[in-house]
């Protein structure tokens, strides 16, 4: 590819808005919120216990319902998952990555209907995702008329 002034102005936009959508009050939160995960002892080991339970469901799950194990392996994973859900600096961070999630996806969206409302965006969030995708190929069952 040949870089025009124009392709090396829009990479340096984009270096911009990537700049200030990390800078930004939920860019901030979100690295705060994972440093305080990393730096909590409690999350730590909470984290440590769910992934060895992990790795212990998952050689149970080779064998499924007939592995002599599987009902205590299963109810364990639910409590350390509960646990691990509950654990103050684990949610704090999943609260903090699900912002800045939708943030991108909000500006994911503006910048694909800059180009073009045909665009398809995928942001994991139904609210947004609504509305024409130009790819359902009924030509109207879903107010798609083109």
């Amino acid at each position: 590819m040949i870089y025009s002034d124009k392709t090396i102005g829009l990479i340096n936009a984009a270096e911009d808005l990537a700049y200030s959508l990390s800078q930004s009050e939920t860019g901030q939160a979100y690295r705060l919120a994972k440093q305080a995960r990393a730096n909590s002892r409690q999350a730590q080991d909470v984290i440590r216990d769910f992934n060895r339970i992990k790795e212990e469901y998952e050689l149970v799950q080779r064998f499924g319902r007939y592995h002599p194990d599987y009902q205590t392996i299963t109810k364990k994973v639910h409590e350390i998952k509960r646990a691990l859900d509950l654990q103050e600096e684990v949610a704090q961070f999943k609260k903090a990555e699900k912002q800045l999630e939708t943030l991108l996806g909000q500006v994911s969206l503006v910048l694909a209907g800059q180009v073009s409302p045909q665009i398809k965006v995928p942001t994991g969030n139904p609210f947004f995702d609504q509305g024409c995708a130009g790819g359902c190929s009924t030509g109207g069952s879903c107010s798609c008329s083109g």
